[in-house]
């Protein structure tokens, strides 16, 4: 098996450092990624988030003025991850199944570019993005990018424990280990999603942060403008900050065990990659670590 990391759109918020630690003044932009998975498996490719897809670049009313606006994303057809599997000599058919970690567009804005695979989800986030609320009806759902009706697979929230995690679930018929596990505050229905790569896991966070020191476990710190913007766009914030301090435990504890990231943070990106993700020709790398064979097993 091998797991491949992905920067599936580069983001340019306008602000520097309100929204990057240490980067620019408040003239400056901001760069963050959408950091995404891409696993073989015997059961065929299986990708983590999707990133922006190519209808999203063709049509930009898709992602709405506000998001343009806001995030000034770079719109390289070159970043989607429809383009970089083919790069990697693989066909979009062969992407058998995609986990979002939620529905916000510049998470699953690449679901149509594989309209044969099956969507794995909690039944919680499809729900709220399905019929929103008028909470959560101004966030980031935007129901152009599933009108091609994908192949849902929706699961409740319950299963195992994981590293002191409740109710973690692994998806059913995949030879590799992939768990979905509860992140919920960011969205109802936010998701971790965790790889076993033989000995080691590796856990996309999602939005559950969106700086990796976030995680520092002495000072542990957000950029003001992304502080503000986790806050304003939390269903619920509470359970949102109960999350990331439960995932600051994890890498203090089990730090041996599992490596986790988010999905915006290019420093996080950059561990995993041999060159930087401006270069989307070359983001494309194994997990340090991760080799073909069997998938381990689960902790308590």
């Amino acid at each position: 098996m091998r797991v491949h990391h992905l920067n599936c759109g580069t983001l340019c918020p306008a602000g520097g450092a309100r929204f990057v630690l240490g980067e620019g003044g408040f003239f400056s932009r901001a760069r963050m990624v959408c950091h995404c998975l891409l696993i073989e498996t015997d059961d065929g490719l299986v990708l983590v988030d999707t990133g922006l897809g190519l209808k999203d670049i063709e049509d930009t009313t898709r992602l709405g003025s506000r998001f343009l606006r806001r995030n000034a994303p770079r719109l390289d057809p070159r970043e989607t991850a429809v383009a970089q599997v083919e790069r990697l000599g693989f066909r979009r058919e062969d992407v058998r199944h995609i986990i979002p970690t939620h529905f916000d567009l510049d998470h699953i804005g690449g679901l149509a570019d594989f309209p044969g695979a099956q969507v794995h989800v909690f039944r919680d986030e499809h729900a709220a993005a399905m019929v929103p609320t008028p909470k959560n009806a101004k966030f980031g759902y935007r129901p152009a990018q599933w009108a091609h009706q994908p192949s849902w697979r929706q699961y409740a929230v319950e299963g195992e424990r994981w590293f002191g995690f409740d109710a973690v679930r692994v998806i059913p018929g995949l030879s590799t280990e992939v768990l979905l596990v509860p992140l919920v505050g960011h969205t109802p229905g936010h998701c971790g999603v965790a790889v076993n790569t033989e000995g080691r896991w590796l856990l996309h966070a999602g939005d559950a942060y969106f700086d990796h020191k976030e995680l520092d476990l002495q000072a542990p710190r957000s950029p003001p403008g992304l502080a503000l913007f986790q806050r304003l766009r939390s269903t619920d914030n509470a359970a949102r900050l109960a999350n990331q301090a439960r995932l600051r435990t994890l890498v203090r504890e089990h730090s041996a065990d599992v490596s986790v990231f988010s999905a915006h943070c290019a420093v996080e990106l950059e561990r995993y990659a041999v060159a930087r993700p401006e270069a989307a020709e070359r983001s494309v790398v194994a997990a340090p670590g991760a080799k073909s064979g069997g998938s381990g097993s689960r902790a308590a």
